[in-house]
């Protein structure tokens, strides 16, 4: 029960621009990064992935929340599938063009795989990125 507390505290903590010093907590310190995405392609670490959240909710996307939809937890696997929705609108500054005004509504799947000890040792993220750029005005 610790590991899927521990998961969705994560999924929290980085979907709600708080950063790694705050999804650390809920992590090891080499806990990976994987997602099949343009925009992701340079990023291979829960703290880099958790580090761009929070500059993405504290910059071009600063009225960005989610909702969490579901979660489980696959005991035999030591994984946890958490899906939600990204909600948020390109307002603010800092994005790769001057701010749209447009918003995205984006649906994705985390899968969180968990360590021995309870903590996330790797996140893979399921997303349709060019979907949500798109519709954010950035792709």
């Amino acid at each position: 029960m610790a590991a899927f507390q521990n998961a969705i505290q994560f999924f929290k903590a980085c979907d709600g621009g708080k950063g790694w010093h705050v999804c650390r907590d809920y992590a090891t310190q080499d806990a990976g990064f994987v997602c099949q995405s343009d925009a992701l392609t340079e990023v291979t670490t829960a703290e880099a992935y958790s580090d761009w959240m929070k500059s993405l909710v504290e910059g071009p996307l600063p009225d960005a929340r989610y909702e969490l939809l579901g979660a489980a937890m696959d005991d035999e696997r030591r994984t946890v599938m958490v899906s939600g929705t990204f909600y948020a609108s390109n307002s603010g500054d800092g994005g790769p063009v001057p701010a749209t005004g447009k918003a995205t509504v984006s649906h994705y799947v985390y899968l969180l795989k968990m360590n021995d000890e309870d903590l996330v040792q790797e996140v893979t993220k399921v997303w349709n990125s060019g979907w949500a750029l798109g519709e954010l005005g950035w792709a």
